[in-house]
């Protein structure tokens, strides 16, 4: 069985540390820290850029050589509002320390060097409506291909309704074989509300040699590192999740499942 269900280590601190090593594969790295006020967290970027996510608090960040000051207003994910983010090179390194109860995500992927450290949103971040029907959720992008100030790193928040379907139609992002498809790995941070609920997620290829359907609980990070990966929110339970990509080529292209492609036609 593929392991690609992680749960949190604890309640506070580090609750996700998901390397490239440990994940297996090459380019996505994803830590999630839970701080009271006054802890701190800090790390050097190497060779990885990344981009900080204020999920939920606030906190005093310096990175790059820079006091960016306090970041963060939305105490709760689900108020939707904008994040405020950090984007930081590597070679660089950064601290927070946590005004508030916080919990900050660090997205990790290769950095070339090509950018300078900035902050991301609230402004310029707007929730976005996709898909129809139960397949409606709203998007919060952060750093996706239109925003050129990342050398790797796709990162988005997705807000999944209850009795709603997400990451659906089925798709894949697999292969390297751009303008086709693009090869991105994949990391999927939920939370759910109430966060006593359940969300469901599924993995697999269309040869079936991975088919993995997991129930995801508040904070487990799901791997994708190939195949589609639809997500579901049960009757009673809203579903938020922070994704990150990278790969070879900072592009997102996919194909659908054979299964969903006339939902995609019908649709479009």
């Amino acid at each position: 069985m593929a392991d690609l269900l992680r749960k949190p280590t604890g309640t506070s601190g580090t609750l996700h540390d998901i390397t490239p090593d440990s994940a297996g594969w090459t380019y996505v790295g994803f830590t999630l820290y839970r701080l009271a006020s006054g802890e701190r967290a800090a790390e050097a970027t190497g060779e990885n850029e990344v981009i900080l996510v204020m999920v939920e608090g606030k906190a005093q960040i310096t990175g790059a050589g820079q006091d960016w000051g306090v970041l963060g207003d939305r105490m709760d994910v689900f108020e939707k509002t904008p994040p405020h983010c950090l984007y930081l090179p590597n070679g660089s390194d950064w601290e927070a320390v946590a005004d508030t109860e916080c919990t900050i995500a660090v997205c990790k992927a290769p950095g070339k060097g090509g950018h300078a450290a900035r902050r991301i949103g609230p402004d310029g971040i707007t929730l976005t409506q996709r898909g129809t029907g139960t397949n409606t959720r709203y998007i919060n992008n952060i750093a996706m291909e239109a925003e050129d100030f990342c050398d790797s790193l796709l990162v988005t928040e997705v807000f999944t309704p209850a009795g709603h379907w997400s990451s659906f139609p089925s798709h894949r992002h697999d292969e390297d074989d751009f303008p086709r498809i693009t090869y991105l790995e994949e990391t999927y941070y939920h939370r759910l509300n109430p966060g006593n609920g359940f969300g469901i997620q599924r993995v697999y290829t269309d040869d079936g040699a991975l088919d993995e359907t997991m129930a995801v609980s508040d904070g487990d990070v799901v791997l994708v590192p190939r195949g589609h990966h639809p997500c579901g929110a049960p009757y009673g339970f809203e579903m938020y999740y922070l994704n990150v990509m990278a790969g070879p080529l900072r592009k997102w292209r996919f194909q659908l499942a054979p299964e969903v492609e006339w939902i995609a036609e019908r649709d479009a």
